[in-house]
């Protein structure tokens, strides 16, 4: 390809909302262009980026053993209502109607429809286990798309389903699923851990993220570095302080003016904050919840909401506090009366902890759980931090930012019997179908190669994703000696099994190589009537910068090595 006939536009700056800096790679290199938050238009350059990670995808799903189907982005909506997920998606679900006001949605995933064809075509144990998987296209209204291509609102998803007789099969099926994620990640030049993670609306058992470390990232990673474990914070396990021991002791109100925080209160009343209650308000499906908590621990809103089997949750404002007649810095569960109550363990089993009066400054001593107040619902809810002990060793947990890259599911029959995928077994006996599920986001995971390979001048493509192999830069093209080696060379490069594209526009020698480097293509060529009184052709290793000068019939060899081809 020439440059002076592709279609691209190079910025030497990023527009100033583009913080990240894939963000601003993805725009100055001319990769895409936004058309409204959360929709991009790929140019050409950038759509062969996405093609090249696809190939990649689809190649190590084919090995895997999975098959590719293609499923319509436009469903039913009683499909969904099937499930219970025309609800529980809320308002990120699209919905539309046809000319006859059928409802339809736009899938932001395809477990219903995926689960609907297997369900035409599984009828016995001989047709299991099989796993499908498509590349398609994804609808959400995000209520923020951030980041470029980190959130958008239509995105493009690799969604792998498994189907299996039991949970014993569903364990090889997961396992192929997450050896195939390995693989792709390294092949893209994408380093990733895997971590637990919580499954989210999909529903399911098991489930794991693939996170790619990086400062930039949206989600918080809890890692231990003396065993390994890693998890995301909503999903996150460690080891809780123990209570201060003590035997339950009379109640007592005392005055606290002013006391509004845990940590003032502690320090008041010269306690610990894990010898207090701390109060939590939520909204939770409309419904007012509160929260009983140990005053040194953090509520995991994630595995609140799970404990509950809520589809929404928010924490209450001040004037829900006020309207539900609750007296925020002084709330406790003692005799407290219209609402849900919701306690971690840790409040429930340590002894003599101080909590809210329910009046303005006032606090009462040694309130014990089951004497004084009762939970309706004991669940762990309490949230992991950087500096916690792990569950598994000890050590002190470390924080980490990290940007999901791929989730993998143990789903069960959630949806196998919702829909109705079932199989007879050798006796003639008829079961649901044991489903997994595997995603990747094929932009973010274009974010994610250029957050990891780029440097201060532009993008380092690794070389299997890369939008061409070898960037000929032609200085000079005007000389007659200049053109017959640019062409020689293309059309080396070329018969090479190598794709290249040709810088033969009319600019000067820094504005080509300023754009070299911020493409990003892993071998640039110069041709230049210098580079051809020193020998041959310039070459350059745009990852490490290395440059020498080889004879015009070596530059092809010289380029494969680089490739490593």
């Amino acid at each position: 390809m020439r440059m002076s006939k592709l279609l691209l536009k190079t910025l030497r700056e990023a527009p100033a909302e583009a913080e990240l800096p894939s963000h601003r790679l993805l725009l100055r290199a001319g990769l895409a262009t936004p058309l409204a938050a959360g929709l991009y238009c790929f140019s050409p350059v950038g759509w062969r980026v996405i093609r090249r990670i696809e190939t990649i995808i689809r190649e190590e799903m084919d090995r895997s053993g999975a098959q590719e189907v293609h499923l319509p982005a436009l469903h039913p909506i009683e499909l969904w209502e099937q499930t219970g997920r025309a609800e529980a998606m809320g308002q990120t679900l699209f919905r539309l109607a046809d000319r006859k006001e059928r409802g339809f949605a736009l899938g932001p995933t395809h477990e219903e429809v995926m689960s609907f064809l297997a369900s035409r075509s599984i009828q016995s144990y001989r047709d299991l286990p099989v796993t499908l998987y498509q590349i398609q296209t994804k609808f959400r209204d995000e209520a923020r798309p951030r980041g470029g291509l980190i959130r958008l609102r239509e995105f493009t998803m690799k969604d792998a389903y498994s189907f299996d007789t039991g949970w014993d099969t569903l364990d090889a099926s997961y396992d192929a699923a997450f050896a195939a994620y390995q693989r792709i990640f390294a092949r893209a030049g994408v380093p990733v851990i895997p971590v637990a993670a919580d499954s989210g609306a999909i529903g399911g058992k098991d489930s794991q993220e693939f996170i790619f470390l990086t400062e930039v990232g949206e989600d918080e990673i809890l890692l231990c570095p003396g065993c390994g474990y890693a998890a995301n914070a909503e999903k996150a396990e460690f080891r809780v302080p123990p209570p201060v021991a003590a035997d339950p002791a009379p109640l007592e109100k005392v005055s606290t003016p002013g006391q509004k925080t845990i940590a003032d209160l502690a320090s008041f009343l010269a306690i610990e904050p894990r010898q207090t209650c701390k109060a939590v308000f939520y909204r939770v499906d409309g419904k007012p919840v509160f929260v009983a908590i140990r005053g040194d621990l953090d509520v995991n809103e994630v595995k609140l909401k799970n404990a509950l089997k809520a589809k929404d949750l928010e924490p209450m404002d001040d004037a829900m506090v006020r309207a539900a007649g609750l007296v925020a810095g002084s709330a406790s569960a003692v005799g407290l009366r219209g609402m849900t109550i919701v306690a971690d363990p840790s409040a429930v089993e340590a002894a003599n902890l101080v909590a809210g009066a329910n009046e303005p400054d006032m606090h009462y001593r040694n309130t014990n759980h089951g004497r004084d107040w009762k939970a309706d619902l004991v669940a762990n809810i309490a949230l992991a931090r950087g500096g916690d002990e792990c569950a598994n060793c000890g050590a002190p947990l470390e924080t980490r930012r990290g940007m999901e890259m791929g989730h993998v599911f143990k789903l069960g029959t959630v949806y196998s019997e919702t829909i109705g995928v079932q199989y007879l077994d050798e006796a003639g006996e008829r079961h649901p179908v044991v489903m997994g599920c595997y995603g990747i986001g094929v932009e973010r995971m274009l974010a994610a190669i250029i957050e990891a390979n780029h440097d201060e001048n532009g993008i380092t493509w690794p070389a299997e994703v890369s939008p061409y192999d070898v960037h000929i830069v032609a200085l000079n093209l005007e000389q007659e000696p200049v053109t017959a080696a640019v062409a020689e060379l293309e059309k080396a490069v070329e018969a090479a099994g190598m794709s290249v594209l040709v810088d033969d526009r009319a600019d000067s020698a820094g504005i080509k190589f300023k754009d070299a480097d911020l493409l990003g293509i892993p071998v640039r060529l110069t041709v230049s009537p210098r580079a051809m009184e020193r020998g041959g052709v310039e070459v350059r290793e745009r990852h490490s910068g290395e440059t020498s000068v080889v004879a015009l019939a070596e530059a092809v060899a010289k380029a494969k090595a680089i490739l490593g081809r």
